[in-house]
């Protein structure tokens, strides 16, 4: 997907991360203890999903900046 000027979009990146940050949230709300493994197994594959759109995101950001990386945190 592009942007008005002919870059990628944004937004839906952020969409889906954000989708997928809420997904992982409402799955950790569901898991009373004692967890059993494909609970688990679950968070560990939302995770994933959540890392990988958090690191497309990134990657778009970066696209704007000077040197084309995304800055390190200062935390």
């Amino acid at each position: 997907m592009t942007d008005e000027r002919g870059g990628p979009a944004l937004q839906p990146t952020l969409s889906e991360w954000l989708k997928a940050r809420q997904e992982t949230e409402r799955h950790l709300v569901s898991g009373a203890p004692p967890v059993d493994a494909e609970w688990v197994q679950r968070l560990a594959d939302l995770l994933a999903t959540e890392r990988s759109w958090q690191d497309q995101y990134t990657e778009l950001i970066a696209l704007g900046s000077t040197d084309g990386r995304f800055p390190s945190s200062n935390r």
